[in-house]
């Protein structure tokens, strides 16, 4: 992935917009298809990477954990990796990610009733 150049205009206008509007923030920081549908796995708690992956059906390998770096360097979600043999990571909600779930439920709502 190309390095992205943060002094540039689209940048600064990405940074001006996201932080001055709250609809247009929280767009920006679930804008992907797949960060809802990871968020909404973990609802019901702690899930292993391989458990979450099949939770989450057509992601392909490269979009599924870019979604979930991008969760969790926004503060969504929290990584532990355990050093076990075997070695797996394990995904959780951090409180600002338990937060969504009444927003979330109000898209889901929203979205039944409207999407016909």
């Amino acid at each position: 992935m190309a390095k992205v150049k943060e002094s540039s205009t689209n940048q600064m206008n990405k940074r001006l917009v996201t932080t001055k509007c709250p609809v247009t923030f929280i767009a920006y920081k679930m804008g992907n298809r797949w960060k809802p549908l990871v968020i909404r796995q973990l609802f019901s708690g702690t899930m292993r990477y391989g458990e979450l992956k099949k939770a989450v059906p057509a992601v392909s390998e490269k979009m599924f954990i870019q979604t979930l770096k991008e969760l969790e360097a926004d503060g969504i979600i929290c990584r532990k990796a355990m050093s076990v043999v075997p070695p797996h990571v394990e995904y959780s909600l951090t409180e600002s990610g338990q937060d969504l779930e009444p927003v979330i439920a109000e898209m889901v709502k929203w979205s039944l009733k409207y999407n016909v």
